[in-house]
């Protein structure tokens, strides 16, 4: 499995569809912070989105904007269009009160938001910039967007025996299409979206994430890639912005989490499993990157 596959399933990747929405100018939403990743899609007429740094984003039909770490932002049919805070909109939307459907111009969204395992945070989603505008251009991953959109308004429009499963599907190919057409257009220098397009710093990412019961050292890891310890360590610190060694121990916590909440076998075997011979080290570490012991992890996720 590829480095990015297996990220995606440790940070436990889930999604969902809100709905397809027709709003009639003039409209605008105030999104509150959230702890989870938001997306628009739009799928005709115009908007624009006010974006967590103060950017406007103007968006055409097709487009997508992805806000990764939940932040604050609005969208709205024009920037000086009245807005009415999330909260509100939704608990109208559920008591069946009509919202912006004064006749103007109809613009069409789907929205929903992406959910992750947040503890620790994955460089992965930690480096991502705080909004992601994809342009509606005819490169493989943005025909691949726009057809995933497609299928979702089929099933939105003519729910079916199945249809929460597969949004719930679409959504998530949504998700992998949105980072691969990322790196299409912005090409980032750094971060870790930036290491898996690199071949030896990803293969090594791979390494550490297939085998971390491995006793991995600098040199190891190094000569795996075929690279000197030193080019290896500022390469890989420049783009993950964490040296190799730390990027291990933080990858087997989250095993360890994973194998935990599964309940699967007594601690000292989990230990083992993610690469500490001790038991003693396995729970200082695991301590001190979530500050709980592993039995307390364990049974605060069972009886929580």
């Amino acid at each position: 499995m590829d480095a990015l596959s297996t990220v995606l399933e440790a940070t436990r990747l889930k999604s969902v569809v809100y709905s397809k929405f027709p709003l009639a100018a003039p409209w605008g939403l105030d999104i509150i912070q959230d702890q989870n990743s938001q997306f628009w899609r739009l799928v005709s007429g115009n908007c624009t989105v006010g974006a967590p740094d103060g950017c406007i984003i103007e968006m055409k039909a097709g487009d997508l904007v992805f806000v990764p770490h939940g932040s604050a932002h609005w969208i709205a049919d024009k920037s000086t269009s009245l807005r009415m805070p999330s909260p509100e909109f939704v608990k109208a939307r559920r008591a069946g009160i009509p919202v912006f459907d004064s006749g103007g111009d109809v613009t069409t969204l789907i929205a929903g938001h992406f959910e992750f395992d947040y503890l620790p945070l994955h460089p992965f989603l930690k480096d991502m910039p705080s909004i992601i505008h994809v342009r509606q251009y005819v490169t493989e991953n943005q025909l691949l967007l726009k057809q995933v959109t497609q299928l979702m308004l089929e099933e939105l429009d003519n729910e079916r025996p199945g249809s929460s499963v597969m949004l719930k599907c679409l959504s998530e190919i949504m998700f992998v299409n949105i980072i691969r057409a990322y790196l299409e257009q912005a090409a980032p220098g750094s971060g870790f979206l930036s290491a898996l397009n690199d071949p030896r710093i990803s293969k090594a990412l791979k390494l550490m994430q297939d085998a971390p019961q491995n006793n991995w050292t600098l040199g190891s890891l190094a000569s795996e890639i075929g690279m000197s310890r030193s080019v290896f360590f500022n390469q890989f610190k420049k783009l993950v912005h964490e040296t190799p060694l730390s990027y291990l121990t933080n990858w087997r916590i989250r095993q360890a989490q994973k194998l935990l909440m599964m309940d699967s076998g007594n601690i000292s075997q989990i230990a083992a499993n993610v690469g500490y011979q001790s038991e003693a080290a396995f729970n200082r570490i695991f301590k001190l990157k979530t500050g709980q012991t592993p039995a307390v992890y364990r049974r605060n996720k069972f009886f929580k």
